[in-house]
């Protein structure tokens, strides 16, 4: 009699116990960006971070994906929140996709490498593997400055021997069907573009043991 009454619901429940316990073991990729990230101004679920949840089941990756975005932020925003993100989620895999609101409020670049260089210390110090997103800014802020702000990303990709992601908008930016009317960021059928620049350079990274 105990059987019969009971016993689908044990299972289902060591089965509900089981599939928790799986999902806590899973590899963690931990995406700490912006609103680029964030998908800011569209469903979450269209978001490119959305997508590459996706795709990673698809692919028969286990990985869990957390995305850790927040719009409007910057390299010292993150700094101010990765230290609990790496407590919580023990990343395998940290996506660092920050600086382009630096690059917006014309800030100082040498302050933004050094958060940069900060961030990616800590996640390394924490047993992740860092992927950095390159960005870059609009030309109307001058040569010099943009110049120097896309430049600062290969140099820190160089400098800890990071996998550098290439720049996140490419073949985005600046066509008016893939970006909303603020002019800046992305609409839904730009997500699986920008989850295509993001790919070639994550995925060999999902490999590694």
């Amino acid at each position: 009699m105990f059987r019969s009454r009971w016993f689908p619901v044990i299972v289902l429940g060591l089965a509900t116990l089981l599939a928790g316990l799986a999902r806590a073991e899973a590899p963690v990729i931990l995406v700490l960006g912006d609103s680029l990230s964030a998908a800011y101004g569209i469903s979450v679920e269209q978001g490119w971070v959305s997508l590459l949840q996706r795709r990673l089941i698809e692919r028969g990756f286990s990985h869990r994906v957390v995305n850790a975005s927040i719009s409007g932020d910057t390299s010292d925003g993150g700094l101010s929140r990765l230290p609990a993100a790496l407590d919580r989620e023990h990343p395998a895999v940290v996506i660092l996709e920050l600086g382009a609101n630096d690059g917006l409020r014309g800030q100082s670049i040498p302050m933004m490498t050094a958060n940069l260089a900060q961030l990616i210390e800590l996640a390394q110090q924490a047993g992740a593997t860092v992927a950095l997103a390159e960005m870059r800014i609009p030309p109307n802020y001058g040569p010099l400055y943009t110049q120097k702000f896309q430049a600062a990303f290969g140099a820190l990709a160089k400098r800890y021997h990071l996998a550098l992601i290439p720049f996140l908008l490419e073949g985005v930016a600046g066509d008016p069907a893939l970006i909303q009317d603020d002019g800046l960021h992305p609409r839904a059928k730009a997500q699986p573009r920008i989850l295509d620049n993001v790919w070639p350079t994550l995925e060999p990274l999902l490999q590694q043991p």
